[in-house]
């Protein structure tokens, strides 16, 4: 993985593209009241989540939502942000905001019309005789469980999500792979993987392959990398046209569909009462972050989390 950082001059794209939708978020909410503040908290690079907590508490915060880049329900895009929150949280101590788990955004009818829209824009760079030919691929990192079986949820709500997209994009045939394995080559990953993928439509005859990335919000480097790098040099080996569909970044409806998201869950509970007594949470929840303390006549905000490896 260092290595594909390398390629793109040593750094990650995704700490830019979040600082922008950071900044589309606040547009939006500037001009549809209430204006929240904005803080982003990272897992992984500055400023870390813990951080951000604690500059929320010392700003007086009480309620705030916080939105997790994932729209699927996984341990690495789900759980595990309710269990860096809490972790959060108890190391910020007193004073230090609630924490409520909003429903995963998977289907919702914003996320599915911006992706839809740029999968119908890729479609449309092929010629119209040749569009109702074009083979579509959806994608999602891979991910196991500790036991090596797919994580309840997860491929489900992928498989509902790229049913949405396809049909509102009118793509006429499609399949949803997986790309970015990583950890132990023993430990069994959700299939096919897209390299794999591609060599078995080109030998089905199919010549023209979209490849849209529906499991990303942005074009971090596991797009960067993994699709336009290495699936595109895979495509040129095996004589495919393939064409990459925009991730849905700050598109319009997406960044509306955040605004407007409601704070309820599909998965059971996902308030954190305090710092120091979380509620038990399901193993799987069906939710977006929302954080949130204290009386609604309190301090509100957003946080914003990325999900940058």
């Amino acid at each position: 993985m260092a290595e594909h950082y390398q390629h793109f001059g040593g750094v990650s794209p995704i700490n830019e593209q979040n600082r922008a939708l950071v900044a589309a978020l606040r547009r939006e909410l500037a001009s549809h009241p209430p204006a929240l503040p904005i803080y982003l908290g990272n897992r992984n690079w500055h400023p870390y989540l813990a951080d951000t907590i604690r500059q929320m508490r010392d700003d007086g915060v009480r309620r705030a939502l916080a939105l997790v880049t994932s729209a699927f329900g996984c341990y690495s895009g789900c759980r595990q942000y309710r269990e860096d929150v809490i972790r959060a949280l108890e190391a910020a101590g007193p004073g230090a905001p609630e924490v409520d788990k909003l429903r995963l955004f998977f289907n919702h009818p914003g996320f599915i019309e911006a992706n839809a829209a740029n999968l119908k824009d890729a479609l449309d760079q092929f010629p119209a005789d040749r569009r109702s030919m074009v083979r579509v691929s959806l994608h999602r990192p891979q991910h196991p469980d500790e036991h090596g079986a797919s994580p309840a949820p997860y491929e489900p709500q992928l498989l509902e999500a790229s049913r949405l997209v396809a049909e509102a994009a009118g793509a006429l045939s499609w399949d949803l792979v997986y790309q970015s394995r990583s950890g132990p080559p023993h430990v069994p990953w959700l299939e096919p993987d897209i390299c794999a993928h591609l060599e078995a439509l080109a030998g089905q005859g199919v010549r023209d392959v979209v490849i849209h990335p529906i499991g990303f919000l942005s074009d971090h480097m596991e797009v960067r990398y993994d699709l336009d790098t290495e699936s595109r040099e895979k495509a040129e080996e095996l004589g495919l046209t393939l064409v990459r569909a925009r991730t849905v970044g700050t598109a319009p409806a997406f960044v509306a569909m955040l605004r407007g998201a409601d704070p309820g869950t599909n998965g059971g509970a996902a308030r954190t009462s305090s710092a120091r007594h979380p509620r038990p949470e399901p193993r799987h929840l069906s939710a977006r972050l929302l954080p949130g303390r204290t009386p609604v006549d309190d301090r509100n905000s957003v946080i914003a989390r990325e999900s940058e490896r």
